[in-house]
Protein backbone atom coordinates (compact mmCIF):
# COMPACT_ATOMS: atom_id res chain seq x y z
CA UNK A 1 0.00 0.00 0.00
CA UNK A 2 1.59 3.61 -0.90
CA UNK A 3 2.27 5.56 2.28
CA UNK A 4 -1.04 8.10 0.78
CA UNK A 5 -3.31 5.49 0.86
CA UNK A 6 -2.36 4.49 4.15
CA UNK A 7 -2.35 7.71 5.97
CA UNK A 8 -5.67 8.16 4.36
CA UNK A 9 -7.01 5.11 5.49
CA UNK A 10 -5.45 5.33 9.03
CA UNK A 11 -6.98 8.94 9.29
CA UNK A 12 -10.35 7.70 8.48
CA UNK A 13 -10.28 4.88 11.36
CA UNK A 14 -8.79 7.21 13.79
CA UNK A 15 -12.15 9.39 13.23
CA UNK A 16 -14.37 6.58 13.90
CA UNK A 17 -12.08 5.85 17.37
CA UNK A 18 -12.51 9.73 18.48
CA UNK A 19 -16.34 8.68 20.13
CA UNK A 20 -16.01 10.52 23.40
CA UNK A 21 -15.60 8.18 26.39
CA UNK A 22 -19.02 9.80 27.90
CA UNK A 23 -20.94 8.17 24.91
CA UNK A 24 -19.97 4.31 25.17
CA UNK A 25 -22.84 2.92 27.41
CA UNK A 26 -23.13 -0.11 25.42
CA UNK A 27 -22.55 -3.35 27.16
CA UNK A 28 -20.68 -5.24 24.56
CA UNK A 29 -17.33 -3.47 23.17
CA UNK A 30 -18.68 -1.31 20.38
CA UNK A 31 -16.63 1.53 18.71
CA UNK A 32 -14.13 2.55 21.28
CA UNK A 33 -11.27 1.90 23.16
CA UNK A 34 -11.41 0.18 26.83
CA UNK A 35 -9.31 2.36 28.93
CA UNK A 36 -7.42 -0.55 30.34
CA UNK A 37 -5.44 -0.67 26.67
CA UNK A 38 -5.90 3.27 26.15
CA UNK A 39 -2.36 3.93 26.47
CA UNK A 40 -1.22 1.00 24.61
CA UNK A 41 -3.42 1.89 21.76
CA UNK A 42 -2.03 5.42 21.48
CA UNK A 43 1.32 4.36 21.04
CA UNK A 44 0.80 2.23 18.25
CA UNK A 45 -1.70 5.14 16.33
CA UNK A 46 1.46 7.17 17.04
CA UNK A 47 3.83 4.73 14.78
CA UNK A 48 3.93 5.72 11.12
CA UNK A 49 2.85 2.34 9.60
CA UNK A 50 0.45 1.12 12.51
CA UNK A 51 -3.04 1.75 12.94
CA UNK A 52 -5.40 -0.17 15.24
CA UNK A 53 -9.13 -1.23 13.94
CA UNK A 54 -10.51 -3.63 16.83
CA UNK A 55 -9.64 -4.16 19.94
CA UNK A 56 -10.70 -5.53 23.30
CA UNK A 57 -8.78 -5.25 26.57
CA UNK A 58 -10.13 -8.89 27.80
CA UNK A 59 -13.30 -9.11 29.67
CA UNK A 60 -15.29 -11.36 32.23
CA UNK A 61 -18.94 -11.08 30.90
CA UNK A 62 -21.68 -12.87 31.48
CA UNK A 63 -24.14 -13.90 28.35
CA UNK A 64 -27.81 -15.47 28.05
CA UNK A 65 -27.81 -16.94 24.35
CA UNK A 66 -30.49 -16.24 21.99
CA UNK A 67 -33.79 -17.88 21.52
CA UNK A 68 -32.82 -21.48 20.68
CA UNK A 69 -35.48 -22.78 18.48
CA UNK A 70 -36.96 -26.10 18.66
CA UNK A 71 -35.53 -28.92 16.56
CA UNK A 72 -37.52 -30.47 13.50
CA UNK A 73 -36.69 -32.97 11.57
CA UNK A 74 -35.54 -30.50 8.42
CA UNK A 75 -33.22 -29.19 11.29
CA UNK A 76 -31.75 -32.70 12.33
CA UNK A 77 -28.73 -33.76 9.28
CA UNK A 78 -28.20 -29.80 8.93
CA UNK A 79 -26.90 -30.09 13.20
CA UNK A 80 -25.04 -32.73 12.12
CA UNK A 81 -22.91 -31.30 9.77
CA UNK A 82 -22.38 -27.76 11.00
CA UNK A 83 -19.82 -26.62 14.03
CA UNK A 84 -22.60 -24.38 15.83
CA UNK A 85 -25.91 -25.36 17.21
CA UNK A 86 -28.70 -23.46 15.26
CA UNK A 87 -30.15 -20.79 16.99
CA UNK A 88 -27.11 -20.46 19.76
CA UNK A 89 -25.89 -16.71 19.86
CA UNK A 90 -22.20 -16.07 19.33
CA UNK A 91 -19.88 -14.44 21.93
CA UNK A 92 -20.60 -10.92 19.90
CA UNK A 93 -24.53 -11.49 20.66
CA UNK A 94 -24.69 -12.86 16.57
CA UNK A 95 -28.52 -14.50 16.63
CA UNK A 96 -29.91 -12.18 19.58
CA UNK A 97 -28.65 -12.71 23.20
CA UNK A 98 -28.38 -10.20 26.41
CA UNK A 99 -25.29 -9.24 28.34
CA UNK A 100 -26.25 -9.50 32.12
CA UNK A 101 -22.91 -8.37 33.27
CA UNK A 102 -19.46 -7.29 31.86
CA UNK A 103 -16.10 -5.98 33.30
CA UNK A 104 -13.14 -5.15 31.90
CA UNK A 105 -11.21 -4.92 34.74
CA UNK A 106 -11.19 -8.11 37.75
CA UNK A 107 -14.42 -8.05 39.30
CA UNK A 108 -14.39 -7.00 43.09
CA UNK A 109 -14.95 -10.10 45.38
CA UNK A 110 -16.42 -9.18 48.72
CA UNK A 111 -14.71 -9.93 52.08
CA UNK A 112 -16.23 -13.00 54.44
CA UNK A 113 -15.92 -13.62 57.65
CA UNK A 114 -14.01 -17.80 59.02
CA UNK A 115 -17.78 -17.83 60.47
CA UNK A 116 -19.23 -17.05 56.68
CA UNK A 117 -17.25 -20.30 55.70
CA UNK A 118 -20.48 -22.58 55.06
CA UNK A 119 -22.52 -18.96 53.94
CA UNK A 120 -21.87 -18.01 50.37
CA UNK A 121 -24.89 -16.01 50.37
CA UNK A 122 -26.11 -14.67 46.68
CA UNK A 123 -23.73 -12.36 45.63
CA UNK A 124 -22.58 -13.31 42.48
CA UNK A 125 -25.45 -14.88 41.63
CA UNK A 126 -27.78 -11.51 41.80
CA UNK A 127 -24.53 -9.52 40.20
CA UNK A 128 -24.97 -11.72 37.25
CA UNK A 129 -28.45 -10.95 36.55
CA UNK A 130 -29.40 -14.92 37.66
CA UNK A 131 -31.98 -15.65 40.53
CA UNK A 132 -31.18 -18.58 42.81
CA UNK A 133 -32.90 -22.06 42.00
CA UNK A 134 -32.70 -24.73 44.32
CA UNK A 135 -33.99 -27.76 42.38
CA UNK A 136 -33.10 -27.15 38.33
CA UNK A 137 -35.29 -29.24 36.36
CA UNK A 138 -33.70 -31.79 33.34
CA UNK A 139 -33.58 -30.76 30.08
CA UNK A 140 -31.70 -31.27 27.03
CA UNK A 141 -30.35 -29.32 24.10
CA UNK A 142 -32.87 -29.23 21.83
CA UNK A 143 -36.12 -28.48 24.77
CA UNK A 144 -35.74 -24.34 23.40
CA UNK A 145 -33.81 -23.64 26.86
CA UNK A 146 -31.25 -19.93 26.40
CA UNK A 147 -28.46 -21.02 28.44
CA UNK A 148 -25.94 -18.27 30.52
CA UNK A 149 -22.12 -18.80 29.85
CA UNK A 150 -19.63 -16.83 32.28
CA UNK A 151 -16.56 -15.94 30.36
CA UNK A 152 -13.23 -15.10 30.46
CA UNK A 153 -11.57 -13.58 26.99
CA UNK A 154 -7.85 -12.49 27.11
CA UNK A 155 -7.27 -9.39 24.90
CA UNK A 156 -7.66 -9.09 20.71
CA UNK A 157 -6.62 -6.94 18.98
CA UNK A 158 -6.30 -6.11 14.98
CA UNK A 159 -3.85 -4.22 13.61
CA UNK A 160 -3.61 -2.46 9.97
CA UNK A 161 -0.08 -1.93 8.74
CA UNK A 162 1.34 -0.25 5.83
CA UNK A 163 4.01 -2.80 4.78
CA UNK A 164 5.31 -6.35 5.33
CA UNK A 165 8.21 -5.18 7.80
CA UNK A 166 6.14 -3.17 9.94
CA UNK A 167 3.38 -6.17 10.26
CA UNK A 168 6.15 -9.05 11.33
CA UNK A 169 7.60 -6.45 14.01
CA UNK A 170 3.78 -6.16 15.19
CA UNK A 171 3.73 -10.15 14.85
CA UNK A 172 7.45 -10.85 16.53
CA UNK A 173 6.57 -8.64 19.43
CA UNK A 174 2.89 -10.07 19.87
CA UNK A 175 4.72 -13.97 19.73
CA UNK A 176 7.27 -12.97 22.60
CA UNK A 177 4.54 -11.40 24.84
CA UNK A 178 2.82 -14.39 25.10
CA UNK A 179 0.45 -13.89 22.37
CA UNK A 180 1.13 -17.06 20.97
CA UNK A 181 -1.95 -17.74 18.52
CA UNK A 182 -1.40 -13.79 16.64
CA UNK A 183 -0.96 -14.36 12.98
CA UNK A 184 -0.80 -12.17 9.66
CA UNK A 185 -3.77 -11.82 7.25
CA UNK A 186 -4.50 -10.08 3.75
CA UNK A 187 -0.75 -10.79 3.11
CA UNK A 188 -2.24 -11.24 -1.33
CA UNK A 189 -2.33 -8.20 -3.61
CA UNK A 190 -5.17 -6.27 -4.26
CA UNK A 191 -6.56 -5.70 -7.62
CA UNK A 192 -4.55 -2.24 -7.33
CA UNK A 193 -1.37 -4.25 -6.51
CA UNK A 194 -0.97 -2.88 -3.27
CA UNK A 195 -0.67 -5.46 0.12
CA UNK A 196 -2.61 -4.39 3.61
CA UNK A 197 -1.23 -6.62 6.15
CA UNK A 198 -3.47 -7.01 9.03
CA UNK A 199 -2.40 -8.75 12.39
CA UNK A 200 -4.22 -10.36 14.90
CA UNK A 201 -3.39 -10.38 18.55
CA UNK A 202 -4.91 -13.09 20.39
CA UNK A 203 -4.53 -15.82 22.55
CA UNK A 204 -6.55 -18.60 23.28
CA UNK A 205 -4.96 -20.33 26.43
CA UNK A 206 -6.44 -17.99 28.97
CA UNK A 207 -9.70 -17.94 27.68
CA UNK A 208 -12.69 -20.48 29.74
CA UNK A 209 -16.34 -20.19 28.64
CA UNK A 210 -18.52 -21.80 31.77
CA UNK A 211 -22.45 -22.28 31.79
CA UNK A 212 -23.84 -21.26 34.91
CA UNK A 213 -27.40 -20.90 34.00
CA UNK A 214 -30.79 -21.31 32.11
CA UNK A 215 -33.52 -19.18 30.97
CA UNK A 216 -36.77 -20.70 32.25
CA UNK A 217 -39.70 -21.31 29.70
CA UNK A 218 -41.60 -18.27 31.56
CA UNK A 219 -38.25 -15.69 31.01
CA UNK A 220 -36.80 -15.98 34.15
CA UNK A 221 -33.15 -16.10 34.57
CA UNK A 222 -31.58 -19.32 37.17
CA UNK A 223 -28.52 -20.17 38.42
CA UNK A 224 -27.60 -23.54 37.40
CA UNK A 225 -24.63 -23.13 40.10
CA UNK A 226 -23.56 -22.90 43.63
CA UNK A 227 -22.49 -19.29 44.90
CA UNK A 228 -19.22 -21.19 45.96
CA UNK A 229 -19.09 -22.02 41.77
CA UNK A 230 -19.47 -18.85 40.62
CA UNK A 231 -17.03 -17.21 43.70
CA UNK A 232 -14.09 -19.68 41.86
CA UNK A 233 -14.85 -18.76 38.52
CA UNK A 234 -14.63 -15.19 39.54
CA UNK A 235 -11.46 -15.50 41.20
CA UNK A 236 -10.38 -17.50 38.57
CA UNK A 237 -10.98 -14.56 36.06
CA UNK A 238 -9.48 -11.76 38.06
CA UNK A 239 -6.23 -13.75 38.05
CA UNK A 240 -6.43 -14.56 34.23
CA UNK A 241 -6.31 -10.56 34.16
CA UNK A 242 -3.36 -10.62 36.07
CA UNK A 243 -1.68 -11.98 33.45
CA UNK A 244 -3.21 -10.90 30.63
CA UNK A 245 -2.41 -7.71 31.84
CA UNK A 246 0.97 -8.59 32.36
CA UNK A 247 1.77 -10.13 28.56
CA UNK A 248 -0.36 -6.25 27.39
CA UNK A 249 2.75 -4.72 29.56
CA UNK A 250 5.27 -6.97 27.43
CA UNK A 251 3.86 -6.25 24.06
CA UNK A 252 3.99 -2.56 24.65
CA UNK A 253 7.35 -2.54 25.42
CA UNK A 254 8.81 -5.48 22.82
CA UNK A 255 6.61 -3.43 20.26
CA UNK A 256 8.13 0.05 21.24
CA UNK A 257 11.18 -1.55 21.41
CA UNK A 258 11.65 -2.31 18.01
CA UNK A 259 10.23 1.20 17.05
CA UNK A 260 13.41 2.48 18.82
CA UNK A 261 10.75 3.78 20.91
CA UNK A 262 10.41 3.92 24.96
CA UNK A 263 8.10 2.82 27.33
CA UNK A 264 7.29 3.85 30.68
CA UNK A 265 8.99 1.13 33.43
CA UNK A 266 6.21 -0.98 34.71
CA UNK A 267 6.06 -3.96 37.62
CA UNK A 268 5.20 -6.36 35.32
CA UNK A 269 7.98 -5.63 32.66
CA UNK A 270 10.50 -5.04 34.88
CA UNK A 271 11.51 -8.23 36.17
CA UNK A 272 10.12 -9.66 32.92
CA UNK A 273 12.73 -11.13 30.37
CA UNK A 274 12.46 -13.17 27.22
CA UNK A 275 14.30 -16.57 26.16
CA UNK A 276 17.91 -15.04 24.62
CA UNK A 277 17.80 -12.49 28.09
CA UNK A 278 16.95 -15.48 30.10
CA UNK A 279 19.78 -17.88 28.66
CA UNK A 280 22.07 -15.14 29.20
CA UNK A 281 21.57 -14.27 33.00
CA UNK A 282 21.53 -18.10 33.68
CA UNK A 283 25.30 -18.77 31.89
CA UNK A 284 26.51 -15.86 33.30
CA UNK A 285 25.24 -17.13 36.54
CA UNK A 286 26.81 -20.41 36.56
CA UNK A 287 29.90 -19.09 35.15
CA UNK A 288 30.62 -16.64 38.44
CA UNK A 289 29.16 -20.34 40.58
CA UNK A 290 31.95 -22.26 39.00
CA UNK A 291 34.49 -19.42 39.35
CA UNK A 292 33.40 -19.07 43.26
CA UNK A 293 33.76 -23.33 43.04
CA UNK A 294 37.42 -23.32 41.69
CA UNK A 295 37.99 -20.48 44.80
CA UNK A 296 36.47 -22.61 47.46
CA UNK A 297 38.14 -25.50 49.20
CA UNK A 298 36.39 -28.13 50.40
CA UNK A 299 37.39 -31.58 51.79
CA UNK A 300 34.51 -33.43 50.32
CA UNK A 301 35.01 -34.03 46.68
CA UNK A 302 32.11 -32.49 43.96
CA UNK A 303 29.39 -36.13 43.36
CA UNK A 304 28.59 -36.97 40.13
CA UNK A 305 24.54 -35.54 40.66
CA UNK A 306 26.02 -31.83 42.41
CA UNK A 307 28.15 -31.83 38.84
CA UNK A 308 25.29 -32.94 36.55
CA UNK A 309 22.67 -30.01 38.63
CA UNK A 310 25.39 -27.43 37.81
CA UNK A 311 25.79 -28.29 34.63
CA UNK A 312 22.23 -28.13 34.41
CA UNK A 313 21.98 -24.49 35.87
CA UNK A 314 25.30 -23.41 32.82
CA UNK A 315 22.81 -24.21 30.08
CA UNK A 316 19.71 -24.19 30.99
Amino acid sequence: MSMGAFKHRKATILKQLSVPQAQYNDLSPKGSIDEPIRALIDDINAIEGLVTTSSCSGRISVFLEGKRKKDTPEDLPRQNEDKDLPGIAGPGGKGGGTWLFVSHSPVDVPERNEGDRFNWGDHFTRLFGLRPHEVVPRYSLSSGISLVHLKFEPMIMHIMTKSMDDAQRVLSAALQAGFRESGTVGLSPRADGTITPMVAIRSTGLLFDSIVGQQMSQGVICAIVSEEYLHTLVQLGNERFRVNKSRIDRFRAELLKLYNMSAPPSADTEGWEDGAARKRRKRAEGLERQSQLKGTTDVHSESQEDREVYADGLFT
